[in-house]
């Protein structure tokens, strides 16, 4: 992955089931869902939104679950239930005030390949499958739910300079 292309990534674009999630789904006999979503995942969002970046949401499903981690979080940009991510990516870039060359899509079935395709860069977690695997500029080592938003996050925090501010925080 080309750190000049990370450099200038302003808009971090997230699938939620399968990349903040392991693609699970618990629903109980009342129709209750719960997800279990990466806390690892969640410190790196608040750190990409602190260092200036903007983040947002794209599932193809609709969950009030979705909408209180991102409330928890400090993600303004939350799109649910979107079944045509690559016209709803543009929408949102646009939104954001953010060109596509300056987006990331970071994703892990067929759903969002038309979305990963129209951004500057496509990231794909390690469990996607293979057919998004091969639209990605970057595979995560790490599988969707267990730190891969994580895992990218680093990298582009490291990028474009900001990593070393966010230690500096953790230091005596």
């Amino acid at each position: 992955m080309d750190n000049q292309i990370l450099k200038n990534i302003r808009l971090v674009v997230l699938d939620v089931d399968g990349v903040l999630t392991d693609g699970s789904i618990v629903m109980d006999e009342n129709g209750v869902e719960t997800k279990t979503f990466c806390v690892t995942d969640g410190t790196a969002i608040k750190w990409m939104l602190q260092s200036g970046l903007t983040v947002a949401i794209m599932s193809g499903r609709a969950s009030g679950v979705v909408d209180r981690r991102c409330e928890e979080l400090g993600i303004k940009w939350v799109y649910q239930k979107i079944l045509k991510k690559g016209e709803k990516i543009v929408e949102a870039a646009a939104a954001a005030g953010v060109p596509l060359e300056q987006t990331v899509f970071v994703g892990d079935d067929l759903l969002d390949i038309p979305a990963m395709r129209k951004c500057g860069l496509a990231v794909a977690v390690a469990d996607a499958r293979d057919e998004v695997k091969a639209v990605a500029d970057y595979v995560t080592e790490t599988p969707g739910g267990r730190g891969a938003v994580r895992e990218f996050a680093e990298r582009l925090l490291k990028a474009n300079g900001a990593w070393d501010t966010i230690l500096e925080r953790y230091q005596p």
